[in-house]
Order: C-alpha cells, then sequence, then structure tokens
C-alpha cells in the first residue's frame, strides 16, 4: 500500500505491545506500513463478516480490527477503539493475538 493512502478515521493514541514490536522488528519492517494500511481501511486478513463490521464502524464510530500477517508469518492485530458516538477514536493498538 501507498505511503499516500488517505486516511478514513483518527487514529487516536497510537501503542504497541512490546512483542508487537518486536516481531515487527525481527520481520524487518515497520508500525508505520500497517497503521497506514488500517486508518485507510485495509483490514488486511479478517474474515468478511468483521471486515463488513469495520466497515459499518467507519460511520457508527465503533471498534475497529485489523489483521496483518509479518514478513515471517508472525500475525499481528491492529485495534482501534471507539471513545464516543461521535467517531472519535480513543486510541490504537498494535498486538499479538497471544497478547489479547
Amino acid at each position: 500500500m501507498s505511503s499516500t493512502a488517505t486516511a478514513k478515521f483518527d487514529l487516536g493514541f497510537v501503542t504497541a505491545t512490546p512483542g508487537a514490536l518486536r516481531a515487527i522488528r525481527q520481520a524487518g519492517q515497520t508500525p508505520t506500513e500497517f497503521l497506514t494500511r488500517h486508518a485507510s481501511g485495509d483490514w488486511g486478513e479478517v474474515c468478511p463478516d468483521d471486515a463488513k463490521l469495520n466497515d459499518e464502524a467507519l460511520a457508527s464510530g465503533s471498534r475497529l480490527l485489523s489483521v496483518y500477517s509479518l514478513r515471517s508469518s508472525v500475525r499481528i492485530w491492529l485495534i482501534t477503539e471507539a471513545c464516543d458516538d461521535n467517531g472519535q477514536r480513543l486510541a490504537s493498538t498494535i498486538l499479538l493475538p497471544s497478547e489479547y
């Protein structure tokens, strides 16, 4: 995905778990790559039902979930939590599924 992709929502405060940061670094990638994809509406490898929920959440302000596989085949999640009914986003967190 191009770094010029247009964001569809605000990520809020961005954080990542140490395990996710370590896995991303070991794969030779950066968190920015996944944050850009997530914010532009590229939900990665979520199932069709979750992709539909994410698309609906863009309008309702609900939680968003993306799933990405690193070059190392390790999977990461990117979750953006809702803050209010006006679509304000509280925070986005990159984590390993085992850290949820």
